[in-house]
Parts: structure tokens; C-alpha cells; sequence
């Protein structure tokens, strides 16, 4: 598996205009200043010698050098052009410096925000995770500088909401965290001191640690809920003190703390925003609402037709009404609908390089869960002999299909005169073992959903 890959179209940093990408010759090749940001709130403050023309392969060598990354471990980090406004993965050929001069015309091409925003918007250069990087290959690291770093990028994910988990997730893993910080064997009293003097929002996800709030939470009720956190969040780093006969070494804390991250779907993911079509009287909760595993997809990506028509990003996969089987259809529209196309293709082709190897991991996951306004990549969870606990309705990750607005049809097409599917065998008839790929064909607009 190739660790220069990127999550965007070959062809994103090569038609676009060359509006502020062009330096003189001597700012290219003087040595210049550059941060690079690693999670935990760390940089590497480098010195590059031409840094308007280092390529992300040549950047990564001299990274890993400065901060004693195994070469072993190169494939397990990527370099990542991020803001709030867009992210993306660089590959080993591109040149960091001729990107951020760039950023504007990414911005205009693949996000909706405003002129004001792009123009004060500015991209940080982050060494992280590379999204195609298989989970089955962590279990194998035993570099506690490796481990740290995947663990600060995972308990960022965690405490930010980015990985929507359940209470007893989320108590186990600031447990955890309390115990990487502090070290174990600590009394009750010393732990007490610690929680209130950083904060549950240092162990527990933000909209867990500050409670729902507002003016309907009384300070009484407010108090009580978060001694009820303190005392779970104790109770838990008690069992991580007294599950060994001695104190448990550093490595195996954030071997457990990976592993227990692996059992989120959307672990080690690509994020994109986009929108969808709002349910007749629903309300949209910060839950997982789709999972598909790409052998039960089909998906497009259509470009607008008019001036004022969006990008969309088609999904189709099986569905059910009152006991029929039929197909179902998810418009998600984004101008990202391009990047996630490409995404989900590259994948594809990795699953199918990978059969009859480590398959299970290379099987990564598309999906859907929902954000205010964006949606964000999962597994489905009720297929495969997936875990029961994913298939738990109370459970912030499983599927909620119906609480999506989508298009459904049955095999032959007739409830929607205009969809005309085409696919190389039905979804009914399909084999999991070795499934078959197809792009769904709009031949005329649709209708909204």
C-alpha cells in the first residue's frame, strides 16, 4: 500500500490558475522557516533550504529525522494541507510551499465559503495519520513515538466529537488518557485534584464534559452530572491500575487506547462537508445516519448542468419499504462531491488489490454521519456479523436510515420514470465475496428528494 497517495484528484494542484504560485528564483531557493504541526499541541520548526520546491517526499525524510520517526514507520504518516475550511492529503510529489500560495483557488473550487472567508483564510502544513494506512499494520507498531503520535490524533478525533462514541467508550478511553498523562497507582484524592484542576473536557469529549447547558440546566443538576463523570471516569483508571499484576507500561496504554479506537468504523477516516436533503419533520441528531461498506455501494458523482446547480456525490444501496426490497438513492451535495468520488474509487481499487491478503482492513469504509451542515465517512454496521454493539439502535454508531430523505425505486425502475439505473448486475443478485463496481447513470435531472 502506497503512503504518497492523496485524497484528492490527481489532477487538483496541476490545472489550477497560477494566481500568486509564481516566486522568484531566489525566495525558491533561500533557506526559510517552516512549522510543521503535530497533534498535542507540538511543531517541528524546521530550516529548509529551498523550501519553494521541497516535495512532500523529501520533507517527510528530513521530518522524520528531526522528531526519530523510523523509517519502518514512514508510510504510517502523511502530510496534510488543513484549515477550517478544507483538508487535504498530500501526495509525495507535491511541494507544500506551491500549495499553500495556491490555497485560494482550492478554496474556490472546492468549498462554498465566502470571498471574505477565502481571503482571510490560511492553510497550517500537518504531519498526521495517512487515511490509507491500514489499521491491522498499527497493531504491529511497538515505537512508542509512533504511538504517541496516532494516540494525540486520536484523542484530538475523541475529545472534538469527530468520533462519535458511546459512554462506555468514552469513559474507558479518558481513563486511559488520564493514566498516559499522570501515570497509574494515584489515590483517589490526587485523582480528584488532577480532574478539577484540567477539566473532564481534558479526558471526555467536549459536549460530555460541558453537559447540554443553557438556561434550562440549573446549577444544581449541572454539579451533579459532572460528579457522576468524575466518579465513573475514577472507577474506570481503577481498573486499568489493578487489571495486571503490575503497572501496565506505557506502550501497552496506547496500544489499548488504539485498539480501542479501532472499533469506531469511522477510525482513521477522510472527512468531507457537504449537505443533504432534510427529512419531512426531522430533526438531524449528531449520529452516525449511513454506513455502507464499498461492496454494497454504488455511487456517482455528477457535475452541475447550470449556473447555480451543485456538485452531488450519488450513493445507492439496498434498502427496504414495507417489507420490499428496493434500491435506495442519497444525494449528498458538495463541492468536495469530486474529492469524495476519487476517494472512494481509489479504495476500491485498493480492496481489490489487497483480496486475499489483509482484505478486512483494506475495506475501508465510506459513510455518512451527520454534522451541522457536513457529513463524515463511517462503516455499515448491520451487515457481515458486525458487532452487536454497533447494531444497538441506542448507539451513537449504527445506521438510521430512516431518518434520511432518499429516492427509492425497485429493481425495474418504474417508481421514478426517470432514472434509468445502469449497473453490471443487480444489487439483489450480487455476490459479497466478490462484488461488482458501477457507477449509477443519471440520464436526466431528478427530482429533489
Amino acid at each position: 500500500m502506497e503512503g504518497d497517495e492523496c485524497s484528492f484528484p490527481p489532477d487538483s494542484s496541476d490545472d489550477l490558475s497560477q494566481r500568486g504560485s509564481v516566486a522568484s528564483s531566489a525566495t525558491l531557493s533561500r533557506a526559510q522557516d517552516v512549522l510543521i504541526y503535530l497533534f498535542g499541541e507540538t511543531a517541528v520548526h524546521l530550516t529548509v533550504e529551498g523550501l519553494g520546491s521541497v516535495p512532500v517526499q523529501e520533507l517527510g525524510r528530513i521530518v522524520r529525522e528531526t522528531i526519530h520517526i523510523p523509517e519502518s514507520a514512514q508510510d504510517v504518516f502523511a502530510f496534510w494541507l488543513t484549515s477550517p475550511l478544507l483538508e487535504l492529503q498530500l501526495k509525495a510529489k507535491h511541494q507544500p510551499y506551491k500549495l499553500c500560495r495556491q490555497w485560494q483557488d482550492l478554496l474556490y473550487r472546492f468549498t462554498l465559503a465566502s470571498e471574505e472567508d477565502i481571503s482571510q483564510d490560511e492553510p497550517c502544513l500537518q504531519y498526521r495519520r495517512n487515511v490509507f494506512y491500514p489499521k491491522s499494520k498499527e497493531l504491529q507498531i511497538e515505537d512508542d513515538g509512533v504511538l504517541r503520535l496516532l494516540y494525540e490524533e486520536a484523542r484530538n478525533n475523541i475529545l472534538t466529537g469527530r468520533y462519535p462514541c458511546d459512554p462506555e467508550h468514552w469513559t474507558s478511553l479518558g481513563a486511559l488518557c488520564l493514566a498516559l498523562d499522570e501515570g497509574t497507582g494515584l489515590d483517589n484524592e490526587k485523582l480528584t485534584a488532577i480532574i478539577k484542576e484540567k477539566k473532564l473536557s481534558s479526558f471526555l469529549p467536549a459536549h460530555v464534559a460541558m453537559g447540554s447547558g443553557g438556561l434550562f440546566s440549573t446549577l444544581r443538576g449541572k454539579s451533579s452530572r459532572q460528579a457522576g463523570l468524575e466518579q465513573n471516569l475514577l472507577e474506570e483508571y481503577r481498573k486499568i491500575s489493578t487489571s495486571a499484576g503490575e503497572p501496565p507500561e506505557t506502550t501497552q496504554l496506547l496500544h489499548q487506547y488504539l485498539n480501542t479506537c479501532h472499533t469506531l468504523p469511522y477510525y482513521g477516516c477522510g472527512f468531507f462537508f457537504g449537505e443533504i436533503d432534510k427529512p419531512v419533520q426531522g430533526l438531524l441528531q449528531r449520529h452516525v445516519l449511513l454506513g455502507l461498506r464499498f461492496s454494497e455501494l454504488s455511487w456517482d458523482h455528477s457535475y452541475p448542468e447550470e449556473e447555480g446547480d451543485s456538485h452531488i456525490l450519488w450513493l445507492e444501496f439496498d434498502g427496504e419499504e414495507d417489507g420490499t426490497p428496493v434500491n435506495k438513492l442519497l444525494k449528498i451535495y458538495s463541492k468536495q462531491a469530486e474529492l469524495m468520488s476519487g476517494f472512494i474509487e481509489f479504495c476500491v481499487e485498493l480492496k481489490s488489490a489487497s483480496e486475499g491478503g489483509a482484505s478486512a482492513e483494506s475495506d475501508r469504509e465510506a459513510g455518512l454521519s451527520q454534522q451541522p451542515g457536513g457529513q463524515d465517512g463511517s462503516n455499515k454496521n448491520g451487515r457481515g456479523g458486525r458487532r452487536g454493539m454497533l447494531r444497538r439502535q441506542s448507539s451513537v454508531v449504527c445506521s438510521r436510515v430512516h431518518s434520511l430523505n432518499t429516492i427509492s425505486y425497485v429493481d425495474n425502475g418504474k417508481e421514478i420514470k426517470r432514472l434509468k439505473p445502469k449497473r453490471a448486475a443487480s444489487f439483489f443478485n450480487r455476490q459479497a465475496t466478490a462484488p461488482s463496481y458501477s457507477a449509477v447513470q443519471v440520464t436526466e435531472s431528478l427530482e429533489q428528494g
